[in-house]
C-alpha cells in the first residue's frame, strides 16, 4: 500500500526521512517556566532518524507568559535547561524547531510581571480574562525584538531553527484577525496594516537566524478565544503570499475545519490557494489520521502533516503508520497535568503492547 506520508522530503536545508511531523503541543509540565529533565524522555521518545519536531508553545517574555508551567526561552537558565532536551532529540537523529510564543490577552494579571494587565492590539477583553492593556505604538518594536532575541537564544539552545506562533488567538493573531484589532494606527484597519505586526516579526528573526531556520504556524479560519476574522481566506492567502519575499522554510497553516478547540467540523474552504501561493514547505494540521494524512501529501496539497493528539498518545507514530499498526487511545484529561510520567511519557510502544 502507497504511504506518501513515510517519504523522504527535504525541507530548505534538512533532509527529513518522512512527512509526519510532531506538531507543537502544550503540555504544562515546565515548572516555573523552565523546561525539565522529563521532557528529554518525552521528546526522545517521539524522535525518529530524520524526523521533523516542533516544540510545545515557549515564552518569549516575562509578559509573554499565558498559562501555568509553559517554559519560556527569554533567561539564560531556561536557555540552558533547553540544551539536554534539544540534544536528545539529535542524538536520535531528528531535526528540532522552538514554536516562539506570546499569549497577549489570553494572559490574566497573576502571570504578569508585577501583576501588570496583559498586553495586546486592543483593550477588549476575552470572556472570563482580565482585559488587555493595548500596546502603543511605539511599544510593538521592543514586542518584535523580544522575538528576535528569543530566536537567537533558541540557537544558542541548539534548536535548528523556530517556528514563530502566529495562530490559535494568541498576540501575534490577535493583530490580524479584524474581530479583535480595532486599532487606527498603521497596525489596524486594512488587511496589510493588520498583519504588519507579524511579518515585522518574521524578517526580525529571518535577519537574527536566517530564513532557512524559520517557520511560521498560522490558523487563518479559526475563532479560538474570540479570534475570528471576517475574511479568513483573504487573510490566509495574503499571509502566504506575504511570507515568500522573506523565503522562510516552511508555512504551517490549521485547517478550516479545525475552527475551534480540537473539534472537526464539516466546511467548504481550503488551503490550497495557500499552498499554490506559499514557495516553501506547507504543513498543515488540524484532525489528521493515517488516510487522510496519505491523501493530503498523495494529492500534492501539503508537503508535510503535523500529528498533535495521535503523537501524544503514540510516541511511535511514523512507525504504527507504517505498519497500519492500532493506535493507542488518548485520554484528554492528562493532555495538561503537571504529572512527569502519567499521560506524558507512559503511553505504551508498540513492541509493549500485549
Amino acid at each position: 500500500m502507497k504511504n506518501p506520508l513515510l517519504t523522504p522530503y527535504k525541507m530548505g536545508n534538512f533532509q527529513l526521512s518522512h512527512r509526519v511531523v510532531l506538531a507543537p503541543l502544550t503540555r504544562t509540565r515546565s515548572y516555573g517556566n523552565v523546561p525539565q529533565p522529563h521532557a528529554i524522555l518525552y521528546y526522545s521518545q517521539r524522535t525518529t532518524i530524520g524526523s521533523f519536531l516542533i516544540s510545545e508553545a515557549t515564552g518569549v517574555s516575562d509578559t509573554a507568559y499565558g498559562y501555568k508551567d509553559t517554559p519560556g526561552i527569554w533567561r539564560k537558565d531556561q536557555i540552558e535547561a533547553w540544551k539536554p532536551i534539544v540534544s536528545a532529540v539529535h542524538d536520535k537523529g531528528g531535526i528540532f524547531f522552538c514554536q516562539l510564543w506570546h499569549t497577549g490577552r489570553i494572559s490574566t494579571k497573576d502571570f504578569q510581571p508585577n501583576g501588570q494587565v496583559p498586553i495586546s492590539s486592543t483593550d477588549k477583553p476575552v470572556k472570563t480574562h482580565t482585559p488587555p492593556r493595548r500596546l502603543s505604538t511605539n511599544e510593538i518594536p521592543q514586542i518584535v525584538n523580544d522575538f528576535r532575541i528569543a530566536a537567537r537564544n533558541a540557537i544558542e539552545a541548539g534548536f535548528d531553527g523556530v517556528e514563530i506562533h502566529g495562530a490559535h488567538g494568541y498576540l501575534i493573531d490577535q493583530f490580524m484577525k479584524d474581530q479583535v484589532n480595532d486599532r487606527t494606527d498603521q497596525y489596524g484597519g486594512s488587511l496589510e496594516n493588520r498583519c504588519r505586526f507579524a511579518l515585522e516579526i518574521v524578517e526580525a528573526v529571518v535577519n537574527e537566524i536566517g530564513a532557512d531556520r524559520v517557520g511560521i504556524r498560522l490558523s487563518p479560519y479559526a475563532n479560538y478565544m474570540d479570534s475570528g476574522d471576517s475574511n479568513p481566506s483573504a487573510l490566509g492567502l495574503y499571509m502566504a503570499e506575504s511570507l515568500n519575499k522573506y523565503s522562510i522554510a516552511y508555512c504551517h497553516m490549521v485547517e478550516p475545519r479545525m475552527k475551534t478547540l480540537g473539534e472537526k467540523v464539516e466546511c467548504p474552504e481550503s488551503l490550497v490557494p495557500m499552498r499554490k501561493a506559499f514557495r516553501g514547505t506547507f504543513i498543515v494540521a488540524g484532525g489528521y489520521d493515517r488516510e487522510d494524512g496519505n491523501k493530503v501529501v498523495d494529492e500534492g496539497r501539503a508537503d508535510l502533516v503535523a500529528y498533535g493528539r495521535l503523537f501524544i498518545a503514540n510516541p511511535d507514530l511514523p512507525k504504527r503508520f507504517e505498519l497500519d499498526a492500532p493506535l493507542n487511545k488518548y485520554n484528554r484529561g492528562t493532555f495538561y497535568s503537571s504529572d512527569p510520567v502519567v499521560g506524558y511519557t507512559d503511553y505504551p510502544f508498540l513492541e509493549n503492547v500485549v
